[in-house]
């Protein structure tokens, strides 16, 4: 997958002069998860550039970058670096065309890793979609594999407002043949029915959605896996219509429950679907405490194969909502 970014990044900037990428680590090193390696080869260092370590600095250069003329691509090694320039994206970037009556567009593309699974620990293994999903003027993406993180990436580029591409690192080594150029680009606000199945949606997102489609291969009953693929804006038709279809909805999300993404796809689906509901919505989610270090309390935090598959068959064996793990257990309450 990091490959495929690699390729996004260079196609874009084979296609459009004025696109630029900006970021610690990203020029001569090639990228910290080398998700930007052989970009300064072919491009040099006027359009790729190493930063300081100044988040806030070179977000805040690349908002009036974009607002002059470029497109730059900027690399936030973590996603959790962000909280230190929030404001050049939630209040510069995402309101300048607003607050300037169209005259002003910001084409900025804000790279970021994120999610748990490496060991990385509470500080640099979030997901934090919700930093950004109810910033009006923002659009968020979350790649879910190698094609998915090329087609996202390269129509945020071409997208003339600011867009917001999270990368779960855990699945940077992940092997998937990828369509480049144009056949290869993934509209922002589509999503992606990766299974067909009569008894249940699950709507995944990024590094839950390999859990998800791995949980509905090995179960006897059949799910309709939709990759969300974009969260803001996300895919209300495609959602609606296959949950029509299975009577049924399981969401399945990386970050904690309280305030999670899938609130919002709870909500919609069950106010305009509940008569056809044939059991309550449910979501399935890590509890509400830090990402662990230790690797077997980080493994046991994010859904499993085992968990999510657990969930949903009780969901459609009972009707009933089934409790998390850590409420059976009394871990957390």
């Amino acid at each position: 997958m990091n490959q495929a970014v690699s390729a996004a990044l260079a196609d874009a900037m084979r296609e459009d002069p004025a696109v630029v990428v900006i970021g610690e680590d990203v020029a001569v090193p090639g990228g910290v998860f080398k998700a930007t390696d052989g970009l300064l080869a072919e491009f040099g260092v006027g359009r790729v550039r190493d930063t300081p370590i100044s988040e806030m600095g070179f977000l805040g250069a690349a908002v009036g970058a974009a607002a002059t003329g470029l497109r730059p691509v900027v690399e936030i090694m973590f996603g959790e670096f962000l909280g230190v320039a929030l404001d050049q994206l939630v209040t510069e970037a995402a309101k300048l065309r607003y607050l300037s009556a169209g005259q002003y567009g910001v084409p900025l593309t804000v790279r970021a890793s994120v999610g748990a699974g490496l060991g990385f620990g509470a500080q640099h293994s979030q997901c934090l979609e919700t930093w950004f999903y109810a910033t009006p003027g923002l659009k968020v993406a979350v790649a879910s594999g190698p094609q998915t993180a090329y087609g996202l990436l390269r129509a945020a580029v071409r997208d003339d407002d600011p867009v917001v591409v999270l990368e779960p690192r855990r699945l940077y080594g992940g092997r998937a043949e990828v369509v480049t150029g144009d056949d290869g680009i993934i509209a922002l606000g589509s999503a992606e029915v990766r299974t067909a199945g009569d008894d249940v949606t699950l709507v995944a997102l990024g590094g839950t959605v390999p859990v998800a489609q791995e949980a509905a291969d090995g179960a006897g009953w059949g799910a309709e896996v939709v990759d969300l693929r974009t969260l803001v804006p996300w895919d209300v038709a495609t959602v609606l219509d296959s949950v029509r279809r299975t009577g049924r909805l399981v969401v399945v999300e990386e970050g904690p429950f309280s305030g999670g993404w899938g609130t919002e796809i709870a909500a919609r689906v069950a106010s305009e679907l509940f008569g056809e509901l044939r059991a309550p919505v449910h979501r399935v989610t890590s509890p509400d405490v830090p990402v662990p270090y230790a690797k077997p309390l980080e493994t046991r935090y994010v859904p499993t194969v085992e968990y999510v598959r657990e969930q949903v068959g009780e969901l459609i064996e009972t009707g009933r909502t089934p409790r998390p793990w850590w409420s059976r257990e009394g871990a957390h309450r």
